[in-house]
């Protein structure tokens, strides 16, 4: 079995998992939740994980890892309704990605159910608590043998 390399991508006040809005965002931290899902996954995937509360260093980021990485989740996070610079850079760099949202963002206030992102993703996964980063693994894990850049 072949072993993948994916980007987790999370965006500004992220960070603050486990912290945040709790009723919202839930109690448990990204950090072990993510090593949870590396322990699950490790054979066959390789995870890495990158959080920036600044749009250009998310930029930057996205446009380093083009050539090292077999693709992408994404939860912009406040970026997802603002920010075009972040959806050019994922038509850019062509590598499947998959947008995440820890709440359901249909469900909340109008600005938060516009995503710039969502039409250069292969899906996007909304409401589902944290599971919805394993359910987007399970996904990009389905899609990257069939994927070509072109």
């Amino acid at each position: 079995m072949m072993l993948y390399r994916i980007s987790i991508i999370h965006g500004p006040n992220l960070n603050l998992l486990g912290n945040r809005e709790k009723s919202i965002y839930g109690t448990e931290s990204f950090e072990s939740f993510l090593n949870k899902m590396k322990s699950k996954y490790g054979a066959q995937l390789q995870i890495d994980f990158y959080q920036s509360n600044h749009e250009g260093d998310l930029i930057d980021y996205i446009q380093s890892i083009q050539h090292t990485m077999d693709g992408i989740i994404i939860n912009p996070a406040a970026y997802t309704h603002t920010s075009i610079a972040l959806r050019d850079v994922l038509l850019a760099v062509k590598l499947p990605c998959i947008e995440v949202h820890i709440s359901d963002i249909s469900s909340r206030e109008n600005f938060r159910q516009i995503s710039f992102i969502k039409d250069c993703c292969i899906s996007t996964l909304s409401g589902l608590g944290l599971e919805g980063y394993d359910h987007a693994i399970q996904r990009i894990l389905e899609i990257i043998p069939h994927w070509t850049k072109d």
